[in-house]
C-alpha cells in the first residue's frame, strides 16, 4: 500500500489530539486553578530505501535514503505558569502566589493537590464544629496533614489568614490572634509529572516525587496566600486559537495528501485502459 496513505493518516490523527488538547483549554479558560496543556509530537519510524546511495558516476553520497512513516502524539504536558489574581467576595477564597499546592483529602482517603482555593466552612455532621473543606466538601489539608476544624464558637467571617496561611480571629481589642492552625502549602520537584484527577485536582506520581511540605522544608522558597483572590485559568485564548487555525490547517493538508494519493492511484489503475 502507498506510504503517504498512512503517513496522512497518522498526520489527521494527531491534529486530532492536538485540537482535542485545545479545545479542552478553551472550555477551561474560566476555571478556577486550571493550568493549560499543550500537546507534543514525535514522528515516526524511517524506511530505509537504499543503504548505500551513490551518484550517476558511482560516487558516494554523503547522506542516506531514507522515508518517514508518519506522526504520533508523543505527550500532553501543563504549563505551570501563574494565573491571574481574580478578586472575589468570598472570606474563604484564596490564591496562592508561587509554587505551592493546597492538600485535599479525597473521598477515598488518599491526598491531592490543587491551585483552586475557592473553599468554605462546612459543620463536621455532629454540629460541633466547622471544618474548612472545597466546594465539592472534600476537606482541606492543614501544614501537618490533617484537616482543619474550628469549634463553632467563630464566626467564620472573622476569620483572617496571614501571608504563610495562619489562620486568625480577632480579640476583644480587634487585633487577629493565632488560631494556631495553618493552612498546608506544598511543591513538587516536578510538577509537569503529576497526574490530573478531575475537578482541578492533582494526584502523586513516580515521575512528579513526593509532596515537599512548605512549613517543614528550608530549601523550598515560601509561596503567599492571598485572601479575597481566586487564581485564574493559565489558558491564553489569543493563543489558543491561532493554534486552533494552525491545527485545522494541519488537519486540512494531511487530508489533502489521502486525496491526493487516492488520484494517483486511480490514475495509475486506469493505465490498464
Amino acid at each position: 500500500m502507498v506510504r503517504s496513505l498512512w503517513s496522512a493518516a497518522t498526520g489527521m490523527n494527531a491534529q486530532q489530539v492536538n485540537v482535542d488538547t485545545i479545545a479542552n483549554n478553551l472550555a477551561n479558560v474560566n476555571t478556577i486553578g486550571y493550568k493549560a496543556q499543550v500537546a507534543e509530537f514525535k514522528s515516526l519510524l524511517y524506511q530505509t530505501l537504499q543503504t548505500a546511495t551513490t551518484t550517476a558516476n558511482g560516487d558516494p553520497k554523503p547522506t542516506s535514503s531514507q522515508v518517514g512513516l508518519g506522526v504520533r502524539s508523543s505527550s500532553i504536558n501543563s504549563i505551570f505558569t501563574q494565573g491571574s489574581m481574580l478578586e472575589s467576595r468570598s472570606d474563604t477564597a484564596f490564591a496562592i502566589e508561587g509554587d505551592g499546592y493546597f492538600a485535599i483529602q479525597g473521598a477515598d482517603g488518599n491526598t491531592y493537590y490543587t491551585r483552586n482555593g475557592d473553599f468554605t466552612w462546612a459543620t463536621n455532621g455532629r454540629g460541633q464544629g466547622m471544618i474548612l473543606t472545597n466546594q465539592d466538601g472534600l476537606p482541606v489539608l492543614d501544614t501537618a496533614g490533617r484537616t482543619i476544624t474550628l469549634n463553632s464558637n467563630y464566626v467564620t467571617n472573622k476569620i483572617t489568614i496571614t501571608g504563610d496561611g495562619t489562620l486568625c480571629y480577632p480579640d476583644a481589642n480587634n487585633n487577629p490572634q493565632s488560631l494556631g492552625r495553618t493552612i498546608g502549602m506544598y511543591q513538587f520537584n516536578n510538577p509537569g509529572g503529576l497526574e490530573r484527577a478531575g475537578d482541578t485536582l492533582w494526584q502523586v506520581s513516580p515521575a512528579s516525587g513526593e509532596a515537599l511540605n512548605e512549613a517543614t522544608n528550608r530549601n523550598l522558597q515560601r509561596s503567599k496566600m492571598v485572601q479575597g483572590y481566586l487564581e485564574g485559568s493559565n489558558v491564553q485564548v489569543a493563543d489558543e486559537m491561532v493554534n486552533l487555525i494552525v491545527a485545522q490547517r494541519a488537519y486540512e493538508m494531511n487530508s489533502k495528501a489521502i486525496t491526493t494519493t487516492d488520484e494517483m492511484m486511480q490514475t495509475a489503475n486506469n493505465l490498464k485502459r
